[in-house]
């Protein structure tokens, strides 16, 4: 959910709700974030069969990861949940990070589906993973479009979602599934509203009989969520689970819901591709979820242990229905409990729930509101700025004992905080990729810890290019932006020829970050060097003392990755750590220096069955597109590390300049000399 930016409303009427005031006060009541989609049409072809052909059971491969490379494939895409950190079916530690698709799901223009055709879907999805060289998604679903009348599936839907979501996998990248709802559901709203919502069906609204929905002073949409009586009460009654007269007799509200996942779970498990199915991480039941009104003694607190916590015992009984039962629920706790405005925060994130179980995935929202706000953060975003809101997201992944997810996350590109959108991201990327600020990061990297698996909100091809009749008005037709809420986030858009481009810093989106690593990640950084305006932001400069690592990278990117195998002398059957490459990163210039050894343009991945030939390789990312990896083998390096496993680094720069075999073994030693010291343990 964003908080704060404001734009001009369109549509009939017209009116404006601009002004550094509105903005204030908007930030300063609640919070929210979401997005949209919409025309755009693309000839179906026959790759679909031949994605769906690669990705048959038949061949045992996943088409989300068969790149044709021994650890590609199924035990390459499953995701499992080991402690706190995702792992696949080499036991490698695993990065999830992408973004949500799409806001369009919220919109009725493609009736609930993020793409208005599969063709559609099939481009973004390689547009998202060529620009971007993201791994997953969160992929937004729709309870209004997919249950229309009570008791009933509509199946053309789930047959559609099937689709567009296969598309995804087909391309390389995971998914997990996400029933959004926002302000319980868009048929609370008016035609005339200045605001709307998604989620519920009709039916669920009307057999409630709920107030005419008012927000009251309200200049942001999130502001309902604790001000509007028509979404208090409706939220209230599918918490607890409120018997509805429908037209197919009484049903409970929550019961409905529950057995439509189910449902569509079921049409998914059949109706994918086995190797298909191996791409899904699990599934998100419940966006943003707030009790809307608490009852008498009760507090956000007792709300998460009595309600919601019960509510997340019911859905997983249904994927386990379904042929679920391998993947992990991904939970989210009350929406309020992070917000970095005091008197919004809400104590929460499952504080009284223990460990929530080996099933389980810690999944939150942030968006930094204080920037959003416009004055309770005036400047730009600053070099360590959000470390201890990610912090939080860590420490609460530790005490429940599952891995983390930050599902949503971003920064307006419109509005009057726009400006703050290049620094605010850097210093999101900053945290979720590092504990430390990069001025800290090189003498203090022992306490960097792992990497946070995040999908930043959002990925809609359609933005600026919509037709949404906002809440059925034909007076009112929303074509800027996401088209709901005159919110404006997604990091994609169609350039005049039709083509997906990005509308942010492709230095910023297109990152190095550890995708598997075959073991423990122990510390990692990457300077992308992306530009506020036409200044450069470095935050992470290499110190003083490592004067030939220094001159290495020079003014360009870089990524320095430290991990501890988990095999004593890794081996040869031991999968390669993986980082992806982004797209400036040719592989013919790429400087990698490692304890593995040195390579200025590393060669092609090859290997002698399951033994690689080089350390140091480059390979196509999974899934058929231009985005590549590095993959490193600490295999053939024949050393033994110990009881404990073995210590790796590895410095991956962009190179800008040449990158003599001189030069790569001083920074060689001048890195393993540091490693030594960094305090990483025996």
């Amino acid at each position: 959910m964003v908080i704060g930016g404001a734009r001009t409303r369109r549509g009939g009427g017209g009116r404006r709700r601009a002004g550094a005031v509105a903005i204030v006060l908007g930030a300063l009541m609640t919070a929210g974030l979401h997005g949209p989609d919409t025309t755009a049409r693309a000839a179906e072809t026959d790759e679909a069969a031949v994605a769906r052909a690669r990705g048959s059971a038949a061949d045992g491969a996943s088409a989300a990861g068969d790149g044709g490379l021994w650890f590609d494939g199924r035990a390459a895409a499953e995701v499992t949940p080991e402690g706190t950190r995702f792992t696949d079916g080499h036991g490698r530690e695993v990065v999830l990070r992408g973004f949500n698709v799409s806001g369009g799901t919220k919109l009725h223009e493609n009736r609930g589906l993020p793409f208005a055709s599969t063709a559609d879907a099939r481009a973004s999805a390689e547009a998202l993973r060529g620009l971007t060289g993201g791994n997953t998604v969160r992929f937004l679903l729709s309870w209004a479009y997919a249950e229309p009348e009570p008791g009933r599936v509509d199946e053309a839907y789930l047959a559609a979602v099937t689709e567009q979501m296969g598309a995804f996998l087909d391309a390389g990248l995971r998914v997990y599934p996400d029933f959004h709802q926002d302000l319980y559901s868009r048929y609370l709203f008016h035609r005339d509203s200045w605001y709307t919502g998604d989620g519920a069906p009709r039916w669920a609204v009307e057999a409630g009989g709920y107030p005419r929905e008012f927000c009251g002073i309200c200049v942001h949409w999130g502001q309902n969520i604790t001000q509007n009586k028509a979404v208090l009460d409706a939220s209230r009654d599918f918490w607890h689970n409120r018997v509805l007269e429908t037209e197919a007799g009484p049903l409970g509200v929550q019961d409905a819901f529950l057995a439509t996942a189910e449902k569509t779970m079921a049409h998914l498990k059949e109706h994918l591709t086995e190797g298909q199915f191996a791409g899904i991480a699990g599934f998100d039941p419940y966006n943003e979820p707030h009790a809307g009104t608490y009852r008498d003694g009760e507090d956000s607190r007792s709300w998460e242990r009595d309600t919601l916590a019960p509510f997340y015992e019911r859905f997983r009984a249904r994927m386990d229905a379904a042929g679920w039962r391998d993947k992990p629920a991904f939970l989210e706790p009350n929406m309020f409990w992070n917000s970095n405005i005091g008197f919004q925060h809400e104590e929460g994130g499952f504080l009284d729930a223990g460990r929530l179980g080996p099933r389980s995935v810690f999944n939150t929202h942030f968006y930094d509101q204080r920037a959003i706000s416009g004055l309770l953060m005036p400047g730009k975003a600053r070099d360590g700025q959000n470390l201890g809101d990610f912090a939080k997201v860590r420490e609460r992944s530790a005490a429940t004992g599952v891995p983390a997810v930050v599902s949503e996350f971003g920064h307006p590109l419109n509005g009057l905080t726009a400006d703050k959108a290049p620094t605010v991201l850097k210093a999101m990327y900053q945290a979720l990729d590092s504990r430390l600020a990069g001025r800290d990061w090189w003498r203090r990297a022992a306490e960097s810890g792992p990497v946070l698996s995040a999908q930043q909100w959002q990925w809609d091809i359609y933005s600026g290019r919509h037709r949404e009749l906002m809440n059925g008005n034909p007076d009112k037709v929303l074509t800027e932006g996401d088209a709901w809420n005159d919110e404006d986030l997604s990091a994609v858009e169609l350039d005049a020829s039709g083509e997906p481009v990005l509308r942010q810093d492709e230095r910023l989106l297109d990152r190095l970050y550890p995708t598997a690593v075959s073991g423990r990640t122990l510390a990692f950084v990457y300077e992308d060097r992306s530009r506020d305006g036409d200044r450069t932001l470095t935050w992470n400069r290499i110190p003083d003392g490592l004067p030939h690592v220094a001159e290495l990278t020079g003014s360009g990117r870089y990524g320095m990755l430290v991990w501890r195998s988990d095999a004593p002398g890794g081996g040869a059957e031991e999968a390669p750590t993986e980082l992806h490459l982004p797209k400036g990163f040719d592989p013919e210039r790429t400087v990698v220096v490692s304890d593995l050894g040195t390579a200025a343009g590393p060669p092609p991945y090859a290997a002698d069955g399951r033994m690689a030939r080089h350390p140091i390789a480059t390979a196509p990312e999974a899934g058929g597109t231009d985005a590549r990896r590095l993959l490193l083998s600490p295999g053939t390096a024949g050393e033994d590390g110990g009881p404990g496993g073995r210590l790796h680094f590895a410095l991956i720069a962009e190179g800008t300049e040449a990158a003599p075999p001189e030069l790569r073994e001083e920074a060689q030693r001048e890195l393993a000399d540091w490693a030594a010291r960094a305090g990483f343990g025996g």
